[in-house]
């Protein structure tokens, strides 16, 4: 059948999708990214340095990783070559190597755009080492998930590391005003469908300009969508609340004061309207270990082990699966003992250290690693704690025009019941040791 077509001359090439339209040509062409791309930006000057070096993009879908890793490859005249972890294998990866090696002897470098990057094992990882340490190859990986974790180390130090951000809803509009420009007729929309639409594509420059295209296919002549009639049209809805704006605060307010106030059940509730909401399980994860050093403390120091577990546990499962995680998380802070005492001691001595500027530790304490410091006393008198009877010597270790100060005061709570009765003994053993001074 081409063959007919084309004798009759009525060959066309296939449509183009929009967001294939919109492809940016250049780096100043990337929204939202201008941390990276703009005039002092990272990607701009290793563009203007003419050499790059291996990189990893690590952010969320539709924020152009891809798109910034082709601009390189062109700004810099390397062959660009790309393969997705999800469909390549070790034989996939040879071949790229050998048309790699096979390229440099023709004086052409070659860029590798390596998608999914952490879904390679770590064999298949280590397989990239020779090829970028030989300059075979420079690679861009491309990643959803914390390189921390999802990449083995060794990889990590070749490669440089650089972050993509979510698109905003001012990236998001510059999107939408392009195409349509590139349409050449306004989306058919209102003012609250247009709000929504933004709240739909979740962050994601490749979602809105695909979500785009459906509305314009999906409108009558002359039909202008509603928030209802767009969420009805495109299957979709909004997300409850704007993750930006002030549903997002109120809510995050909520989960803390309900963690905080020991009602999981409250709390789970508020983790599960963000989630729902399209909150982003990582900012969740953070705001729970903060939550776990802050109102809990040392009341449970398990608390900020299971929080950060969580958050490993998300990274490496992702959602939705890794969400049950936070949820785990959320209610064992909320049922554990509560103490800001550790909070409270950090602050009063981060304030005390301010006003107390450069006073000496005393030199009893100190190091004497010169005979001139000997002779000055340094280390002159310290008494080793593990010599004496409990292990506590009761010196002071305060800087003399200081004195002894008091921070932290723990309560009859959770695991700091057992601390304080320590310090009670220790405040006893040292009135004792030092003739009774306090």
């Amino acid at each position: 059948m081409s063959n007919l077509f084309a004798a009759a001359g009525m060959e066309r090439d296939a449509p183009r999708p929009l967001a294939d339209r919109l492809r940016p040509q250049t780096l100043q062409e990337v929204v939202g990214q201008e941390h990276l791309t703009g005039p002092d930006g990272a990607l701009t000057r290793l563009v203007e340095g003419r050499t790059i070096g291996s990189l990893i993009f690590w952010g969320p879908p539709g924020t152009g990783k891809t798109t910034v890793a082709r601009l390189l490859a062109h700004e810099t005249n390397l062959r660009f070559e790309q393969i997705s972890a999800i469909f390549s294998g070790v034989a996939d990866l040879k071949k790229v190597f050998e048309s790699a090696r096979a390229a440099r002897l023709t004086g052409q470098g070659t860029l590798l755009f390596v998608d999914e990057v952490h879904r390679f094992n770590r064999t298949q990882q280590d397989s990239f080492l020779p090829v970028m340490e030989d300059g075979t190859i420079t690679l861009v990986g491309a990643t959803t998930e914390n390189p921390s974790f999802a990449l083995n180390a060794a990889l990590l130090s070749r490669a440089r590391v650089l972050t993509f951000a979510t698109l905003d809803e001012a990236a998001l509009e510059r999107l939408l005003a392009r195409a349509e420009a590139e349409e050449g007729r306004p989306l058919p929309l209102d003012a609250g469908a247009r709000n929504a639409l933004l709240g739909m594509a979740d962050g994601d420059g490749r979602a809105i300009l695909t979500l785009a295209e459906e509305i314009w296919r999906a409108a009558r002549p002359g039909e202008v969508f509603d928030a209802a009639a767009l969420s009805q049209v495109m299957q979709r809805r909004a997300p409850i609340y704007d993750k930006s704006q002030e549903g997002h605060y109120n809510l995050i307010s909520a989960l803390h004061k309900t963690i905080r106030g020991s009602d999981p059940d409250a709390a789970l509730y508020y983790f599960c309207r963000m989630v729902d909401g399209g909150e982003d399980p990582r900012f969740l994860a953070r705001r729970l270990v903060r939550m776990a050093v802050e109102d809990i403390g040392l009341a449970d120091p398990q608390a900020l082990i299971h929080a950060r577990a969580a958050a490993e546990t998300y990274e490496q499962l992702g959602s939705p699966e890794g969400e049950l995680a936070l949820a785990n998380a959320v209610l064992y802070l909320a049922t554990a003992p509560k103490s800001n005492a550790a909070y409270l001691a950090y602050k009063a001595a981060m304030a005390t250290a301010k006003r107390a500027g450069s006073l000496m530790p005393p030199k009893n304490i100190l190091n004497a690693p010169t005979g001139f410091m000997k002779e000055e006393g340094y280390g002159a008198d310290y008494a080793y704690d593990h010599d004496a009877p409990d292990a506590f010597s009761g010196q002071d270790y305060w800087p003399e025009k200081l004195g002894r100060q008091r921070f932290y005061d723990p309560p009859e709570r959770g695991f700091e019941r057992d601390i304080r009765k320590r310090l009670e003994w220790w405040e006893k053993l040292r009135k004792e040791r030092r003739g009774g001074a306090g």
